[in-house]
C-alpha cells in the first residue's frame, strides 16, 4: 500500500498538468452539488429584513445603479460613489447601507464580518445574494473618475510590494507561472488570463472548509499568511486590491458565486 502511495505522489509531482486536470474535474463535481443557492437564498432574507434602529431593510440600498438595483450592480463594482466621496466594492456598500439606511453603528455591523461552517456571517449571505444578481453581466468596474484610477494605481502598487516578516508580496504566490499550493495551481493575477477566470467566480463557496467567502476575506487572510497585519474590514487598501484584480479581470462574464477547494 506504501508503495502504491509513493508511486501515485511521484506521479503528481512529475505531472502538473494531469494533476489540475483532475482537479478541474474535482471543481466541476463539487460545484453541481455546491449550497450556494441556499446562502444566496438566506441572502435574500436578510436583504429584505428590517433591522437596526431606523428597522429598515436594505432594499433601498444604492450599489451604484440607484437605490434598490441589484441586475449587473455586482459586475460593476469596485466603483466611486459620490455620497461616500470614495471607491468602495460590494461589502464595503452594504456596510455604508447598514450604517446610513438601518442607523446600525460600524461596531455592530461588522460585529462578525467573516464566519464559519457553522455560522456564516451577515455579509457573506448578502455578498452571496448580490453577486448571484449579476451572473451572466460582463465584469466592468469603474474606471472613469479620477479616484477609480487613483485606486487602481494604489492596487497594482500594493500588489507588488513586499512587506512583512517574510518579505512576501501578492507577487510572491501569483507572480511567476507553474506555481501550485498543494493540488491548486497559483494564477498569475497580473495577467488578464489568468484573473479573468478566478475573479468572474468570487465570492465562493469553499469546500475544504464548508464556509462561504468574500473577496475581502480572500484578501485579509494573504495578507495574514504574508504574516502582516490585516487591513481594516471596508479599508482603501482592501478596495484597491479589488478595484486592480478586477480591472485586470473586466471584461469577463461573471459566472459567480463559484465553487473553490
Amino acid at each position: 500500500m506504501r508503495a502504491v502511495t509513493c508511486v501515485a505522489l511521484v506521479a503528481l509531482a512529475s505531472s502538473p498538468a494531469w494533476a489540475q486536470s483532475q482537479f478541474e474535474k474535482y471543481q466541476k463535481m463539487t460545484a453541481e452539488g455546491s449550497p450556494v443557492e441556499l446562502f444566496e437564498l438566506s441572502g435574500e432574507e436578510l436583504w429584505k429584513k428590517k433591522q437596526g434602529p431606523k428597522n429598515v431593510s436594505l432594499e433601498q440600498c444604492d450599489l451604484g445603479l440607484g437605490a434598490g438595483k441589484l441586475k449587473g450592480a455586482h459586475a460593476k463594482l469596485p466603483r466611486y460613489f459620490k455620497d461616500t466621496d470614495r471607491v468602495e466594492d460590494v461589502e464595503s456598500r452594504l456596510l455604508h447601507c447598514m450604517m446610513t439606511l438601518q442607523g446600525r453603528s460600524r461596531a455592530e455591523a461588522l460585529k462578525r464580518p467573516f464566519g464559519n461552517a457553522n455560522q456564516p456571517s451577515e455579509m457573506e449571505y448578502l455578498s452571496a445574494y448580490v453577486a448571484g444578481q449579476s451572473r451572466s453581466h460582463k465584469l466592468v468596474p469603474g474606471m472613469s473618475h479620477p479616484k477609480e484610477k487613483e485606486s487602481y494605481e494604489l492596487g497594482k502598487k500594493l500588489f507588488y510590494v513586499r512587506t512583512g516578516l517574510w518579505d512576501f508580496s501578492c507577487t510572491s504566490c501569483h507572480g511567476t507561472e507553474g506555481k501550485r499550493i498543494r493540488m491548486s495551481e497559483l494564477p498569475v493575477l497580473s495577467d488578464p488570463k489568468a484573473a479573468r477566470p478566478l475573479i468572474a467566480t468570487w465570492p465562493a463557496y469553499r469546500v475544504s472548509n464548508s464556509t462561504f467567502k468574500t473577496m475581502q476575506w480572500r484578501i485579509n487572510n494573504c495578507f495574514r499568511q504574508m504574516r502582516t497585519p490585516e487591513p481594516d474590514f471596508g479599508s482603501e487598501t482592501v478596495n484597491a486590491l479589488n478595484m486592480f484584480l478586477t480591472v485586470t479581470a473586466k471584461g469577463e462574464t461573471y459566472r459567480g458565486p463559484g465553487t473553490k477547494r
